[in-house]
């Protein structure tokens, strides 16, 4: 697989969102398997009682509750103090890590585009419903062209941030070494109160992912890992620069492999990568990880309103 000479960049809103998806995502949100404690009051129905002004229930009243709360009326008919119950609205926060290395330019579609999109997607569908969104780069390359660490666009709400997101997204510049567990050691550091956050990553990472992975599971979120894979990756005979005696060059590292394509190679490559991907998947389920491998290939719509809505995602 060969890094692209030109990779596609978004500009635009209209690069990264169809305005045809827009419409079907107003009808979505993001879910949580869990009851996620927020740091603000929120959109988000829970089921813990708090101080709302949507009615759930009455209890008997026990010395030291707020007499304000005591409901006068059930005083008046049972000579009884009953305090009134309400349901409580919990801020959800969504969390998108997306793996800016350089190994993310290159393949057909753009793997790194892909992720621009799905960003976007579900940035809107958080935004939309009046979520606090969050998006963190892992590598990548800053303004100057320098690699960098980290970097980060942190609480945005409403419908009106759409456009500083996608102003962060369109900026954004893969490249540079990869650096998966020192990155996301550091967005678990950085992390307020709990979340739902998805990991967008090809995860063939050199270091492994194992601790990188631990280091975003504590704290309360809810993780889900998306693992995205070009054609060329899955099937690297789809291309057509691919065969005969190859030197290939890591676009991370530098490291130099000299091979021969063959077909046993080829059969090997197939075994080795399946292997590979069903262990992120084994890895990911003992740890109550949602884990999705998809091509870059997959378009926007389908990956959103059906891969992501059958894992729970949305809805």
């Amino acid at each position: 697989m060969l890094k692209l000479p030109d990779p596609p960049r978004p500009a635009t809103i209209d690069d990264l969102l169809d305005p045809q998806l827009v419409a079907r995502l107003s009808a979505l949100d993001i879910t949580a398997r869990k009851i996620l404690t927020g740091k603000l009051k929120g959109e988000r129905r829970s089921k813990r009682r708090g101080e709302s002004v949507e009615f759930a229930d009455h209890r008997p009243y026990a010395i030291g509750d707020d007499l304000r709360h005591i409901d006068w009326n059930i005083f008046g008919r049972l000579d009884r103090l009953f305090l009134k119950l309400f349901l409580e609205e919990e801020d959800l926060s969504l969390h998108i890590v997306i793996d800016a290395s350089a190994s993310h330019d290159a393949g057909t579609p753009s793997k790194f585009l892909l992720m621009q999109k799905l960003t976007a997607a579900l940035g809107y569908v958080g935004l939309a419903n009046l979520h606090r969104v969050h998006v963190t780069t892992l590598g990548g390359l800053d303004s100057a062209g320098n690699p960098q660490l980290a970097a980060s666009i942190k609480d945005l709400r409403g419908r009106r941030s759409l456009a500083e997101l996608v102003r962060f997204l369109c900026q954004l510049e893969p490249g540079g070494p990869g650096a998966f567990t020192e990155g996301c050691k550091r967005v678990a550091l950085s992390r307020r109160g709990r979340a739902v956050m998805i990991v967008l990553s090809d995860f063939l990472i050199k270091e492994g992912y194992d601790d990188g992975l631990r280091l975003l599971l504590g704290g309360g979120y809810e993780l889900y890992a998306l693992q995205v894979l070009s054609p060329q990756e899955l099937d690297p005979t789809t291309d057509p620069n691919f065969g005969g005696d190859l030197t290939l060059k890591d676009c991370e590292d530098a490291d130099l492999a000299e091979l021969t394509i063959s077909a046993p190679l080829m059969k090997h490559y197939q075994a080795t990568l399946a292997a590979y991907v069903a262990r992120l998947r084994e890895f990911c389920a003992q740890r109550s990880i949602v884990t999705q491998t998809v091509p870059s290939s997959t378009p926007v719509d389908v990956l959103v309103l059906d891969y992501l809505r059958r894992k729970g995602l949305v809805r």
